[in-house]
């Protein structure tokens, strides 16, 4: 990643063509990040939050993740986000980027 910062409400969104076990670590990344890993669904089934910049710990998303999400640290608990919630966005597929209601 190699960037200083990230601008607020944007984020870095990972999508595998086929869901499978996920897992990052926070090399040449130097900025604190949560890590939202999602389902087919875009259901995210597991929140890693404040990832330490440069670890190179493994971070594991779990089984069966089609999307990762990252955004600024601290993010998902100050939007409330945890796991269960839906992500939508249209990589997600035609009906997952419907407006909110």
């Amino acid at each position: 990643m190699n960037v200083p910062e990230m601008p607020r409400m944007t984020g870095m969104l990972f999508v595998y063509e086929e869901p499978q076990r996920a897992s990052f670590w926070m090399r040449n990344t130097l900025i604190t990040l949560d890590m939202l890993f999602a389902d087919a669904t875009g259901t995210i089934t597991h929140i890693h939050e404040n990832a330490v910049p440069l670890d190179e710990t493994s971070i594991p998303g779990g089984d069966n993740v089609k999307y990762v999400l990252e955004i600024n640290g601290g993010m998902a608990a100050r939007l409330g986000i945890t796991v269960g919630d839906v992500m939508q966005h249209p990589s997600f597929g035609p009906t997952a980027a419907a407006p909110c209601e």
